[in-house]
């Protein structure tokens, strides 16, 4: 089997020749190490490659870089008919930090909900069929939905302090915006439903000392559920991006129609081992992320883990290694190399 039809096959749930092992794009520099473990089956999952695009009418958003003490920042205004927004943002490798946050007062709820409810989407499948054709098979592309609303309000917009008051005090003005993020994903879904892409996450990173069981069943499950029966018609497949601690709402996520759970952290990274998880999710497919905490740990400890958890989903259950935290870049070519040959020395079918 090819890597890629290796991971699509388990996402079927059906049986692959050996335990895929999946890494993102971005993780792995390209180099002579990188070719080995793609040679050996690794899947790089690609998540560049978008299936819609949005615009905005009568909202504008222009970016302003500037240096601070030799640093750079980025401020990016959003101008709309009821009022001007702003975030601060200051570049760190693959990622940023948010260094002001878009909502900042209550008056700032209504230009938000006018900038949401003025995006506009539309399909863009050219692009993503295009890339696919042109990968192989050694890579798998992936879509996505975006965060879920309130995950997205709570961490990206508000910060969990301010959210924290602002819940307590003016708790219909978040759900007003809420339900319109909500109308539009449920434009997303069917463009997605149509489009070349076979999984999709939806949202992620929710952990239940910040959401909580109870909004998380009233705000976030019926997303997924919603989103679900809409993708499954066409043949796809969805899950989301649950790298925290899991064990408040494990229940809930057993009983979703999510196809699997992917980023799954297991102990002693979170409140779950993969055994619990197995047990609990008796139908979803297990796509976890290699402990971060072990990576600095001897390569020894890493080759008995790596064992261990393969055995976790023996004999019979649907699982997927991959890594999807930044490894240090002076352990990340002997701890993949490691894990590779592990996995490789565990045949499935016989």
């Amino acid at each position: 089997m090819t890597p890629r039809k290796r991971v699509e096959a388990v996402l079927r749930h059906e049986k692959p020749d050996k335990i895929p092992l999946t890494m993102y794009e971005n993780k792995i520099p390209q180099c002579s190490v990188e070719r080995q473990l793609r040679n050996d089956g690794l899947c790089i999952v690609n998540r560049t490659y978008p299936v819609f695009k949005t615009s905005s009418t009568n909202v504008k958003c222009k970016t302003y870089i500037y240096y601070e003490n030799g640093e750079e920042y980025r401020k990016n205004t959003v101008s709309t008919p009821v009022g001007e927004l702003s975030t601060v943002d200051k570049p760190a490798g693959f990622t940023s930090w948010h260094i002001e946050k878009i909502f900042k007062t209550p008056e700032d709820y209504k230009p938000l909900l006018f900038m949401v409810k003025d995006i506009v989407f539309e399909p863009c499948y050219e692009i993503f069929a295009k890339a696919e054709k042109q990968s192989g098979e050694d890579i798998t592309l992936r879509v996505a939905i975006d965060n879920t609303p309130l995950q997205q309000i709570m961490v990206n917009w508000m910060g969990v302090e301010t959210f924290a008051v602002e819940w307590s005090e003016r708790r219909d003005e978040i759900e007003k915006i809420y339900k319109a993020m909500v109308e539009n994903h449920r434009k997303i879904y069917p463009i997605i439903a149509k489009s070349p892409a076979l999984h999709v996450n939806y949202g992620g990173n929710e952990t239940g000392d910040l959401m909580g069981k109870e909004r998380f069943e009233k705000y976030v499950l019926p997303l997924y559920n919603e989103a679900a029966e809409i993708l499954h018609k066409c043949g796809k497949l969805i899950g989301a991006h649950l790298d925290g601690n899991n064990k408040i709402w494990a229940d809930l996520l057993a009983e979703s129609k999510l196809d699997y759970i992917e980023a799954f952290s297991p102990s002693p990274d979170t409140d779950m081992t993969i055994q619990e998880a197995f047990s609990v999710w008796h139908n979803k497919v297990l796509w976890i992320n290699f402990p971060s905490s072990l990576q600095l740990a001897s390569i020894k400890k890493i080759e008995e883990t790596t064992r261990e958890i393969i055995e976790s989903s023996l004999p019979d259950k649907f699982f997927i290694i991959g890594i999807t935290e930044t490894i240090p870049e002076d352990r990340w070519q002997e701890n993949m190399l490691v894990i590779s040959r592990i996995i490789n020395s565990i045949h499935l079918l016989k």
